[in-house]
């Protein structure tokens, strides 16, 4: 089984599967970066460029979702060195402290929970993420152009793409793609008919959608959305 909340961390989400559900399904590219726990593992999930399909026994998973652009702060590494990966978090802070919250965790009733809590205390302890990086997000959301965005913040498209790799571990283009066809899936599981999605997401036409699904995917829009769609 599959769950998941809104987490007290603004704009995370906190989920967990448990053995009920043993069906595996892709991860499809999101902007979001995870902290993981997997029986008595800890790792990070770094953001994707392209479904990724869990591999492995069948086993408890518990992750905290960052919203995009705010785990490098809080996770102390840059977003593009994580692309299209998943790491030990002991690669990436201090062993002794891994060992230590890995302990917490297999001592608590709900490791989700406490998986939250150790976010909510690492982001006390950060610097917050550099206050453009919502804006831009929300414009990309809205299907708003990377150059007109890049203009009203200031920032050259050199600069933009730099702090995107920092902050999204690629560039704004492939950060509105990902946001855009998320948008289209959203309204796409909503019973919206593929040609209105397209033309609502954002996209050229039915087969733009269509190209745009599967090679983000490795899926079709139909697949993706479920029988008799």
């Amino acid at each position: 089984m599959y769950e998941e909340r809104a987490s007290r961390l603004t704009g995370a989400v906190v989920w967990r599967r448990t053995l009920e559900d043993p069906a595996v399904r892709p991860v499809l590219p999101d902007g979001c970066m995870d902290l993981l726990w997997n029986e008595g593992r800890l790792l990070v999930a770094g953001p994707d460029t392209r479904a990724y399909v869990p591999g492995g026994p069948l086993a408890r998973w518990a992750g905290v979702r960052f919203r995009p652009g705010t785990a490098p702060a809080v996770l102390g590494v840059p977003a593009h060195e994580l692309r299209d990966r998943r790491v030990q978090l002991a690669d990436l802070w201090p062993a002794a402290e891994v060992r230590r919250l890995r302990a917490r965790l297999e001592a608590a009733p709900e490791p989700a929970t406490a998986l939250e809590e150790i976010a909510l205390e690492r982001a006390s302890d950060a610097d917050p993420p550099a206050p453009f990086l919502a804006g831009l997000v929300a414009a990309l959301e809205a299907g708003r152009p990377v150059a007109s965005v890049a203009d009203e913040l200031g920032l050259g498209s050199r600069q933009l793409h730099r702090r995107c790799l920092v902050a999204f571990g690629y560039g704004a283009k492939t950060l509105a793609r990902i946001l855009r066809m998320r948008k289209a899936l959203a309204l796409a599981r909503a019973g919206v008919p593929f040609a209105e999605t397209a033309a609502r997401a954002g996209y050229a036409d039915q087969p733009h959608l269509s190209r745009d699904v599967r090679e983000l995917t490795g899926m079709t829009l139909g697949e993706l959305v479920g029988p008799g769609r």
